[in-house]
């Protein structure tokens, strides 16, 4: 995977490059108003990239007994809102409001990173992410993902693993 330079437009792209961690933007068209996730795939795999929509992962902000955690699960799944709670040592999850999550990650809906983010959220990744070498979650706006390691998502945003997906 390539390195960019620390000018790659999000705040996502400019975190992996100032940490020096291997990465590669994956640009694709945008154009759905919902089903972000959906969409990266198939754009992604029109462009030619070989994505199994187990790999692509998507940034979902919920509420654990009222304060805000990030969730990262597989497009092709659907987030456990009771394994999150868990996992975060709470009683109860919802999705959070997405006003409140755009306000709180410095990013729009669609284009909510894991990476960072305005305000840094407890993070949990799911556990599927570690089957495979690399995966590909959104670099901060619409229409732009970046694959890089599980193991460096983890790291760089300081979450925790957990299975979150069903």
């Amino acid at each position: 995977m390539a390195r960019r330079n620390a000018d790659a437009g999000t705040p996502a792209l400019r975190l992996l490059t100032e940490r020096g961690v291997a990465h590669t933007p994956r640009p694709y068209d945008h154009a759905a108003h919902d089903g972000f996730g959906e969409e990266a795939v198939r754009a992604l795999r029109a462009a030619g990239l070989d994505v199994d929509a187990q790999r692509v992962f998507k940034t979902l902000l919920a509420d654990v007994d009222g304060r805000l955690v990030c969730a990262v699960v597989p497009v092709a799944g659907m987030l456990d809102l009771k394994a999150l709670a868990a996992a975060a040592g709470g009683k109860r999850a919802a999705m959070a409001d997405p006003a409140r999550a755009q306000r709180s990650s410095g990013y729009v809906v669609g284009g909510i990173s894991p990476l960072a983010q305005r305000t840094p959220l407890p993070t949990f990744v799911d556990a599927s992410a570690h089957r495979f070498e690399t995966v590909l979650v959104s670099a901060g706006r619409r229409g732009l993902q970046v694959e890089l390691a599980p193991a460096d998502l983890v790291e760089v945003t300081g979450a925790r693993s957990a299975a979150l997906s069903r």
